[in-house]
């Protein structure tokens, strides 16, 4: 291992085995964490080339589980999002794309942060459940082309090991390294095809759109090269996408969404990346045709069906989709009102998220409990006119006393004199 770590220290490439054999070793335990950190302190300053990043995801993807989706027919296509606030795009993409025929098997976890993960959001519809076996699961899939179950004890567990310890020695701001670790997980996860929604902006983990595209790329081919077809969106998160950040009420806004009646953005999002899923499953011939299908299913309320559908078979209320006030509800709500006259110039999005979680939406540590029912609603986005008195956020609360919570969001939604311009939602799309 020492002559592996100088031989990376001096810039030479790793060869497979030898990347093989680092990886076996940290997993079983017979390399230490000290060498193990000096390697990916040499990787942050040495980088890697593309062979050695397929062959570090591959070897991570080997030293776990892998899940089989052979039996389920037609081309599976997974959707990652490296992470955001208000990042509803899940719980629309999967019945909007299933509702046209693309099979989704979705493989979610439970969130650590602003608000509670994919899982967490759909636990607020009463009796929904993701303990399914992998049969159960399967047989959901080839019947209704959707089905969504929680993350495998044994999936990728060199990554977590390795994660652990990246985040504690300065290491986690890597590309190589950040880019094998999420496209290992994808990739145990037994999809055919991958769509990557890569943001960027204040509320990203890469706040450049330079490191965002670096990322992306890397992503993409790194899936390419192990024979998944895979391709990345970038997209902006500056502001939280769509105006719901919190549980319930991020279910409330899919729903609206699903039915054709939801914010601009996200709705626009989930057409743009269930495009692409679309045409990867080979149901569309170009984007053009995969969007009009998409367009369709939400015109004619197939996909909302879909949702329903989808929820009533993991054991959950889809009467909510008619009726979401049967979704968790906050005791108390409260209105941030504007200070001044002018135009919202910034909402800092991961601020406005530490905001919700205040209130309880998210997890601070992995044992906090989550409150479904609590969050925010955006009533301006960047751009908006505002008038002074006028309600900037509505504020979903169990409990009588919000004022940090308030002085949180006012020190992180700035309002201008002048107009200002709207965000570019979607920078650009990478293929290759």
């Amino acid at each position: 291992m020492v002559d592996l770590i100088e031989k990376k220290r001096d810039g030479h490439e790793l060869t497979t085995e030898e990347i093989n054999f680092i990886i076996k070793g940290y997993t079983e335990g017979s390399i230490p964490d000290y060498q193990m950190s000096a390697l990916t302190m040499a990787i942050v300053f040495r980088g890697m080339s593309e062979q050695e990043r397929a062959d570090l995801t591959l070897a991570m993807v080997n030293s776990g589980d892998q899940i089989d989706l052979s039996q389920i027919n037609g081309i599976k296509v997974d959707k990652h999002s490296t992470g955001g606030v208000g990042d509803t795009t899940t719980l629309v993409l999967g019945p909007l794309v299933a509702s046209v025929g693309v099979p989704v098997a979705k493989m979610s976890g439970r969130g650590l942060g602003h608000t509670g993960g994919t899982i967490d959001k759909l636990e607020s519809v009463n009796g929904f459940h993701v303990e399914l076996d992998n049969e159960e699961f399967i047989e959901l899939v080839n019947k209704n082309k959707l089905a969504v179950i929680g993350q495998s004890g044994n999936l990728t567990p060199a990554d977590k090991k390795l994660y652990a310890l990246r985040d504690v020695t300065g290491t986690v701001e890597s590309i190589p390294l950040i880019a094998s670790s999420i496209m290992s997980k994808k990739i145990a996860a037994g999809a055919d095809a991958i769509v990557l929604d890569v943001k960027t902006g204040a509320g990203a983990f890469m706040k450049t759109l330079e490191d965002s595209r670096e990322l992306a790329k890397a992503m993409v081919r790194i899936g390419n090269n192990v024979g998944r077809k895979t391709m990345a969106i970038i997209s902006d998160m500056s502001q939280p996408l769509g105006y719901a950040i919190g549980n319930a009420l991020e279910v409330n806004e899919a729903i609206d969404t699903l039915k054709g009646e939801g914010p601009e953005d996200l709705t626009e999002l989930c057409l743009t990346l269930g495009s692409y899923m679309v045409l990867l499953a080979e149901k569309a011939k170009t984007l053009q045709e995969a969007r009009a299908l998409l367009e369709k299913a939400i015109e004619n309320g197939s996909a909302l069906e879909k949702f329903k559908v989808f929820l009533s078979s993991q054991g959950g209320d889809a009467t909510v989709v008619d009726d979401p006030s049967k979704l968790p509800q906050a005791k108390y709500t409260y209105e941030l009102e504007a200070k001044q006259d002018g135009y919202v110039s910034e909402i800092t999005a991961n601020e406005v998220g530490t905001a919700a979680m205040l209130l309880g939406a998210g997890r601070a540590t992995k044992d906090s409990d989550i409150d479904l029912a609590v969050g925010l609603v955006l009533r301006k986005k960047i751009g908006d006119q505002v008038k002074q008195g006028e309600s900037l956020v509505t504020i979903y609360s169990n409990f009588d006393d919000v004022s940090e919570v308030k002085q949180k969001l006012y020190e992180n939604i700035k309002i201008a004199d002048s107009k200002v311009e709207p965000l570019i939602l979607i920078h650009e799309a990478i293929t290759n």
